[in-house]
């Protein structure tokens, strides 16, 4: 009889990761003791997983608001800066907002409205179209947009934003000005200097910004690129990824994972003679339909990855199979037609009807969505996932 079971995905629990500890060691022992208690057996092309988080705590990777408010003064000038596009989350900037506050006299503070890039709201699309506003052309001042719109609280953490920021930049010893705009070009009629704090659109902002007079124009990307004093950073992503860890100190993402990943292979060869695939995730890459919430806060969802994960998905759609070139069949007859179709398939089915529907997504990103939903974001302990099966398909016995 065929295997039943197609992709299972498990949370492994772990210790509590502390800066030094050796994560190779604890990833390949949580593994394997699981596997022991569990009763799983591990085969090739599994795939193990560990959350961004982990490996960052055990790198120490840390940067206070202090740390932030130095590379800032030194990037800026320590004048009146402009702050434009940043996501609304206590986790993900408000203590970056703290340090980029502490290191400037004045922050102009624009948010892009509707919502922010990842999608919370500060409004809605109704509203908006109630009262005539043209979020593409109209730039509004806090007291227009009180007026407009009133005070709002996020449908899901009850946080005012525009309130929240404005008073985290005061308590930070900074004056505070309040806009709201679409267009990164508005900033630069009340400064030259720009801290733009947009993830996936970074790149595209500051061409616009330094194109248009922008004259010390930085991404969040190029705050904490290197130590200050001492501190944490990430030569390539800067403050991107941060988490907030305590009231004055950031995780930042973590940096040089690929050598990880690859020790953890190894030993893993070594100790059950399968290669098994290895990653670091962050946020998945997918939408909250409610919420309306775009999950991928991270600068990409995996940092590093062993070659096997390379790639998209190159998958036949069975459906598709079943209504059109097999709609004649069925019972055993279907299932042995659709086996020996996927057992033929090309090596390359883009632009192929056949795969129309399926994902076309890398598979980094789809695991670590999987990954990311898996384990969660808070107290199931489960910072490891392992991935069994998900390179199977209907013909693996």
């Amino acid at each position: 009889m065929s295997r039943k079971v197609g992709t299972v995905s498990r949370g492994i629990r772990a210790p509590i990761i502390r800066e030094g500890d050796d994560l190779q060691k604890i990833v390949t022992e949580s593994l394997l003791e699981a596997s022991r208690q569990d009763g799983f057996t591990i085969h090739d092309r599994d795939i193990v997983a560990m959350t961004e988080a982990i490996v960052a705590r055990a790198q120490g990777n840390y940067a206070t608001v202090d740390d932030i408010a130095a590379d800032v003064k030194a990037k800026l000038g320590g004048g009146t800066v402009g702050v434009i596009f940043p996501i609304l989350s206590r986790n993900r900037f408000a203590i970056c907002l703290r340090g980029i506050a502490k290191g400037a006299e004045k922050v102009v503070l624009m948010l892009s409205y509707p919502s922010d890039e990842v999608g919370n709201h500060l409004i809605d699309w109704d509203s908006l179209d109630s009262r005539g506003v043209d979020p593409y052309r109209d730039v509004l001042s806090l007291e227009r947009y009180r007026e407009l719109f009133g005070f709002n609280k996020h449908r899901f953490t009850g946080v005012d934003y525009v309130a929240y920021y404005s008073e985290l930049i005061r308590e930070s010893g900074a004056e505070v000005e309040v806009i709201f705009a679409n267009d990164p070009r508005e900033i630069l009629h009340h400064t030259k200097n720009v801290i733009h704090c947009d993830i996936h659109t970074r790149v595209r902002t500051s061409r616009i910004l330094k194109a248009a007079g922008g004259e010390k124009v930085f991404g969040l990307d190029e705050i904490m690129t290197a130590p200050v004093n001492g501190s944490g950073y990430n030569e390539k992503y800067g403050l991107l990824g941060s988490n907030k860890a305590t009231e004055d100190k950031v995780k930042l993402f973590p940096r040089d994972c690929q050598p990880l990943v690859v020790a953890i292979q190894q030993e893993l060869l070594e100790k059950t003679g399968k290669r098994v695939e290895v990653m670091v995730y962050g946020d998945g890459a997918f939408k909250d339909p409610v919420g309306k919430i775009w999950e991928l806060a991270d600068p990409v969802v995996s940092p590093a990855y062993t070659v096997g994960l390379e790639g998209t998905p190159n998958e036949l759609k069975l459906k598709y199979l079943a209504d059109n070139d097999f709609a004649a069949l069925s019972g055993e007859a279907l299932r042995e037609a659709i086996k020996g179709e996927i057992q033929k398939k090309d090596s390359d089915l883009v632009g192929q009807m056949v795969s129309e529907g399926t994902t076309p997504r890398r598979l980094t990103d789809l695991i670590g969505s999987l990954c990311d939903l898996t384990s969660g974001s808070g107290d199931k302990g489960t910072p490891i996932v392992f991935i069994q099966g998900y390179f199977d398909n209907y013909t693996a016995e």
